[in-house]
């Protein structure tokens, strides 16, 4: 029987990235039973060690997703309304009339209006989303800084408003999710980390993922290689860096074996029940932090290409380190690839990001993943 995965192609896609210009990849190709695992560039530019598809790899923001079935086994048990005022909850953290008419889904699913922190948090990214007027330097500053997850959501309440709680589109902003961390503390009386460590990646099997505590990846990885839109030139290696800036909402360290386990058994209604799985896939129009609009669930959001099924999945980035993984509807073809690079688009005379081989490069990867 022929095999569904065009191996070579997927191979020479992958090559293709590397060759564009990042530095090191990896990926999973799954389609029903054929598992396809593969990896090109290199995990280290200085000694030249190469890229293996069993890294462990920093996969930021598909941490969300994670973080979402967990507040969504609490709502299965009776802890938590969906649609109940977060106010309720944490009235110290989102005060009077915000805490009132924001609900637990407008944070899972960025119509809450608040602001992102970040650029409160890190004072060269202060102008943001204006790139031209940002600059990297603090990312250097806070590479061993711990934050309190408190301030952090501070600094996004009290920034001003980026829309009325539950309009559309809706505005992604980590502020939803390092709330609804102190939201599952609040209901579970552990922490966010011990409670989706417990019930989301050790019921899913998952043998190497973890929210990290300290700032090193444990076992075998790539380094982590941020450009900042080619304001860091070279791009600086930012693999050892403390998480706690995004917390459970994107810290989490994963493999790409791993992320197809999880989303398989997400879909597949073993993680959070059928119904649950129903709402994370009702999806309102969203501005992502690229700026652009995209339909998003409760932390998952669908991709289509022209005349074909539907993915859902979640993508991530941190300081140097990227991901996607992404699930067919009916389960049975799945993708997941990890880069070393981020921001590699340098910023024209307009302060917008410049197209780059890479984008073309992951976008048939992408392709030859999902539809090849």
């Amino acid at each position: 029987m022929k095999s569904p995965l065009d191996c070579a192609a997927l191979n020479a896609a992958m090559e293709n990235v590397h060759r564009a210009g990042m530095p090191g990849l990896f990926a999973e190709v799954r389609d029903g039973d054929q598992v396809w695992r593969g990896a090109a560039g290199v995990a280290d530019v200085v000694t030249g060690r190469p890229a293996t598809a069993d890294m462990r790899h920093r996969v930021g923001s598909i941490t969300k997703t994670f973080t979402a079935a967990a507040v969504l086994q609490q709502v299965e048990s009776g802890q938590i309304g969906l649609d109940t005022p977060i106010g309720q909850y944490l009235p110290k953290l989102v005060p009077g009339e915000r805490g009132d008419a924001i609900t637990v889904r407008m944070l899972i699913n960025h119509t809450s209006g608040l602001a992102e922190y970040l650029p409160y948090a890190y004072p060269s990214l202060k102008a943001f989303p204006a790139l031209a007027g940002t600059g990297p330097q603090s990312l250097d500053d806070h590479r061993f800084t711990r934050f309190d997850p408190a301030e952090l959501i501070e600094m996004g309440v009290t920034a001003p408003a980026v829309g009325a709680p539950g309009g559309v589109p809706g505005v992604y902003s980590n502020t939803n999710y390092l709330l609804l961390c102190e939201l599952l503390e609040q209901v579970t009386g552990t922490t966010a980390e011990r409670y989706i460590t417990r019930n989301v990646i050790e019921r899913a099997g998952l043998r190497d993922t973890e929210l990290p505590a300290g700032p090193y990846v444990n076992g075998p990885h790539s380094q982590l290689y941020e450009a900042w839109f080619g304001m860091i030139d070279p791009p600086r290696d930012y693999s050892v860096y403390d998480m706690s800036w995004v917390g459970p909402s994107a810290s989490l360290i994963s493999t790409v074996t791993d992320l197809n386990r999880f989303f398989g058994m997400l879909l597949a209604g073993e993680i959070v029940s059928p119904s649950s799985l129903a709402q994370m896939q009702r999806t309102v129009p969203v501005i992502s932090q690229e700026g652009k609009t995209i339909d998003y669930g409760l932390g998952l959001h669908p991709m289509e290409g022209p005349g074909q099924g539907t993915f859902w999945g979640h993508g991530g980035t941190v300081w140097g380190g990227g991901a996607l993984a992404m699930i067919r509807a009916d389960g049975k073809r799945q993708m997941s690839v990890a880069v070393n690079l981020q921001r590699w688009n340098k910023l024209d005379s307009s302060g917008k990001p410049q197209p780059h081989p890479i984008d073309d490069a992951l976008a048939t990867l992408y392709r030859v993943a999902m539809y090849g």
